[in-house]
């Protein structure tokens, strides 16, 4: 058996995946909001909320609903795509 080494993939190029063309929707309660969206009011605590995020987690918006989140990644020409 050949033991072939993985080449790992650095920081900066994991976040250039996507070349800015790739999307995903993250749900997210609203007291996590701020950590993402620093300038967010103040959100009643245990909403369910939808943050759209780049390829390499660059905070897009918020919403309290997953396809409005993602009508607003089509409507920028971006593919969302599902992480798991």
């Amino acid at each position: 058996m050949i033991d072939k080494a993985v080449p790992a993939i650095t920081t900066d190029e994991l976040a250039g995946l996507g070349g800015g063309k790739l999307a995903y929707v993250k749900t997210m309660l609203s007291e996590e909001i701020n950590r993402l969206f620093p300038q967010a009011p103040d959100l009643e605590p245990g909403l369910k909320l939808f943050a759209l995020l780049g390829a390499d987690g660059t905070p897009i918006l918020v919403t309290d609903s997953e396809e409005a989140a993602i009508a607003n990644a089509w409507e920028n020409e971006l593919e969302t795509v599902s992480l798991h």
